[in-house]
């Protein structure tokens, strides 16, 4: 079997050893390099990264793409002088569906009221809610309609929600409708009975989730105080509005995976607030056996003379 160029592997965070593994299992005839063979190793073909080393893609003359472990890439333009190559954000099933599992199971724990019953079984407290809308009086607004909003809103959907999306650019050909810019994020938020933040994070979207934001949600609807789920990225919160905003009950309650620091710290009132529901940035949790094989098929696909796909837009940053 010929030896293609190596693949270099850089994340921190997390343990890199189970990519590796994945790595090697499906590139066989590629090496698999943790750092490059001195700063301008010519063998470096491909790089998949995560939140990597500042400075270990920087001159390598023979890089051909970098491929994101995780949906985002801000984590990538987080170092600001990056090689002129194309970057790949991963596209799979696998993360697409849980993503969509953790969005369903939010918006239907906010919509059925299980912050309630919790307290009250708590409290040993029988009293059913007679506040109950159907699904089909409840509208989820999805705001960052891409691959994975499209996907959560069919899901949504076919449990009787009325779904609506927001997106930067005008969407067309949906099934749902969508609105884009400015001025059409005044008229999502105005319906949207629950929003699904799954926006990249980019300068433009950077504490988007603040007080003047949550000053254009729909005031009331038939869940009392709109409801917010933010799955995107933690720097699009600004936490300590998302607090007063619960106080002054312009929200009804936060359903947040994501933080400004992470792992959220232990004196963040968060933690304890009634009406917060906490994951540990579990959402669509990136599976090596999942991800690693498509990025090894665009590479062998690239090197065949194919183009690549799902490249992020470097203007945009997503």
């Amino acid at each position: 079997m010929a030896q293609k160029g190596k693949i270099l592997l850089s994340v921190t965070g997390f343990d890199p050893a189970i990519w590796r593994t994945a790595l090697e299992k499906a590139a066989p005839d590629r090496a698999i390099v943790e750092e490059p063979s001195g700063p301008n190793d010519p063998g470096i073909d491909y790089a998949v990264v995560w939140k990597q080393r500042p400075g270990v893609l920087n001159g390598l003359p023979n890089l051909k793409a970098i491929f994101s472990i995780g949906a985002g890439v801000d984590h990538i333009f987080a170092e600001g002088d990056m090689p002129d190559v194309p970057i790949v954000r991963i596209v799979a099933d696998d993360l697409t569906e849980r993503m969509s599992e953790y969005v369903v199971w939010q918006v239907l724990d906010h919509h059925r009221k299980g912050m309630l019953y919790r307290d009250q079984q708590a409290r040993k407290v029988w009293n059913e809610s007679k506040m109950q809308p159907a699904a089909r009086d409840v509208t989820v607004g999805i705001l960052g309609y891409g691959n994975l909003g499209r996907d959560a809103g069919r899901k949504l959907r076919a449990l009787g929600f009325k779904v609506i999306g927001w997106s930067r650019t005008a969407k067309t050909g949906e099934a749902i409708d969508t609105f884009a810019g400015d001025n059409g994020l005044n008229q999502f938020l105005a319906l949207a009975d629950i929003v699904v933040c799954l926006l990249p994070l980019t300068p433009a979207t950077h504490g988007i989730l603040a007080a003047p934001f949550f000053a254009r949600m729909k005031a009331r609807g038939p869940l009392g105080a709109p409801i917010l789920i933010n799955a995107g990225r933690g720097g699009l919160q600004n936490e300590a509005d998302i607090l007063a905003a619960l106080e002054s009950r312009k929200l009804g309650a936060v359903s947040l995976d994501v933080f400004e620091s992470e792992p959220l710290p232990g004196d963040s009132p968060l933690w304890t607030h009634p009406r917060v529901t906490i994951t540990p940035h579990a959402a669509a949790a990136s599976m090596p056996e999942a991800l690693i094989p498509p990025m090894v098929e665009q590479m062998d696909a690239h090197d065949r003379g194919e183009p690549l796909k799902n490249l992020v837009d470097r203007d945009a940053g997503y």
